[in-house]
């Protein structure tokens, strides 16, 4: 059979897929359960393929691959919500058991992984690197091996010399894995069938921060990517934003460029100006993160009816490792009697099951958040009203139909303020969290979310304004206050860190 897209003969390709957001200040341990709970499929056994399937970056890998009439092989596919370093026992049983299924496989033209580019385990403080390295022993110098990864990533000469072509994703929110994915296929096939001569730049940066790319000055790195691909033989521009609160010695951003057939020096000035144009962007005008009050007061004075302003309690963000239920937001909105307000999503499977046990249009004390550790302040002791309950709701993860479960959720009321506690730990993404719960976001005038960036892709349509949120907690933007052990900053800027000297990296793929 041939592909019809390229006219050209069916590759058996292998795909699988291990990704680990790791924070190594979060509260929360990462065990082989925590994978189990969220994405485990293991063939061939069919339990949690569908899951696996819906999974961005794995499925569209599995999807892109058939339509373009390849023999995939499904591997295996873990993902489990960013939380502390994974435990030795349970990344290799994971690691390993990759690697026995890329051997029971058999012969393949080309392999396909979807990784983050953070992951650290017990042990292993670059875990992609080590993946990737045992994997090109297991398939050989010959086998073409590529992986798509998270922009959130940070990158290790290790990946490099694996010979895999690395693309990172290059939106954040995240909304770009399918067209990513295809730019995979595309060279990957032009190495099995042509035979291209591939090389890969690595030019590291050292600096910590977090930025979003739907708005300047980063837009316009995002754009400077795209201009640079196609041209004067580079194939692919990637820039790794890192991600500052991986602990580790290969923390920081870096760009990352495939070529092939190109001069060095045009390369080397491409990604010398990528790294200089992310430079200027976070150094001249650096992300606004209010603390408590500030976000607050700001929030209030811009409210106007056009919508609901909407507040990121990015520092509780479960999608970076935070445990989702500190309470230094709602403890702020009920102080200052809030009306019209909405918060969400708190994880306090307790809370959600004394709700539902007591059922909606129930008025009861309950004592809300505040239960893994300090990061999450006080627990919140409040007469609330139960206004609805229910364990079948989803919200939507890079997907337009939602196909994330919340677990049993409950929507409290106190005043004026509306308060999603759920069971499964995930940040907002979708307005379903509260839409679906009976909380009508036409009629709030603040809607606090536990989410750092990905909740734009969805929440900007109906947004009268955004505010970033730099409470206390776990991703707390302020880099110098966190306890780094393996990573040194050497000084300090308005809005970001610096890491270690820069260097620049030459790797044949």
């Amino acid at each position: 059979m041939q592909s019809p897209r390229t006219n050209r003969r069916r590759l058996r390709i292998f795909v699988a897929c291990l990704a680990h957001e790791t924070n190594s200040f979060s509260p929360l341990p990462t065990s082989l359960r925590s994978f189990e709970d969220d994405v485990c499929y293991r063939p061939p056994a069919l339990q949690g393929r569908d899951k696996a399937l819906a999974f961005p970056g794995y499925g569209h890998a599995i999807a892109i691959g058939r339509d373009l009439g390849h023999e995939m092989i499904e591997g295996p596919c873990f993902w489990a919500q960013p939380s502390g370093p994974c435990s030795e026992a349970a990344y290799t049983i994971l690691r390993d058991e990759i690697l026995a299924r890329l051997a029971e496989a058999g012969p393949v033209d080309i392999v396909i992984l979807h990784l983050h580019g953070a992951m650290i385990a017990t042990g292993t403080d670059d875990c992609e690197g080590d993946i990737l390295a045992r994997i090109r022993v297991q398939a050989g110098p010959n086998v073409t091996i590529g992986a798509v990864l998270d922009l959130h990533g940070n990158m290790s000469a290790q990946m490099i010399e694996s010979g895999a072509i690395l693309i990172g994703c290059k939106e954040y929110p995240h909304t770009d894995f399918v067209a990513r994915t295809e730019e995979l296929y595309a060279i990957a096939e032009d190495v099995v069938f042509d035979q291209a001569r591939l090389t890969t730049t690595l030019r590291t940066i050292p600096v910590l921060s977090l930025q979003g790319t739907t708005e300047e000055p980063m837009r316009s790195v995002v754009n400077a990517l795209a201009t640079a691909e196609g041209r004067d033989g580079i194939r692919s521009a990637t820039l790794m934003h890192g991600f500052p609160w991986a602990d580790s010695e290969y923390s920081g951003a870096s760009v990352v460029i495939i070529s092939q057939d190109a001069e060095r020096h045009v390369v080397d000035e491409v990604a010398d100006t990528i790294a200089a144009l992310f430079l200027s962007a976070i150094q001249g005008t650096p992300s606004r993160r209010d603390d408590v009050t500030a976000a607050l007061d700001r929030a209030m004075a811009l409210r106007s009816g056009r919508g609901p302003i909407i507040v990121a309690d990015s520092s509780d963000n479960p999608g970076g490792g935070a445990a989702a239920d500190s309470t230094f937001l709602l403890r702020a909105l009920i102080e200052r009697q809030c009306d019209a307000a909405a918060i969400g999503m708190i994880w306090d499977p307790l809370a959600a099951q004394i709700a539902a046990d007591a059922g909606p249009g129930s008025k009861l004390a309950m004592r809300v958040g505040g239960k893994i550790g300090p990061m999450s302040g006080p627990p919140l002791d409040m007469e609330v009203e139960v206004r609805s309950v229910r364990s079948d709701v989803s919200q939507r993860f890079f997907s337009d139909i939602p196909n994330s479960p919340l677990g049993l959720t409950a929507a409290l009321r106190i005043g004026g303020i509306d308060i999603i506690v759920n069971s499964i730990r995930q940040q907002v993404l979708s307005p379903e969290c509260f839409t679906e719960m009976g909380v009508d976001l036409k009629r709030k005038s603040i809607v606090v979310v536990k989410s750092s960036q990905h909740f734009r892709a969805n929440f900007d349509p109906i947004a009268a304004s955004t505010i970033y949120c730099n409470a206390p907690g776990t991703l707390s933007v302020d880099l110098g206050q966190m306890p780094y052990r393996n990573l040194e900053l050497s000084h300090r800027a308005e809005g970001f860190f610096t890491n270690k000297p820069c260097q620049r990296f030459d790797w044949l793929a």
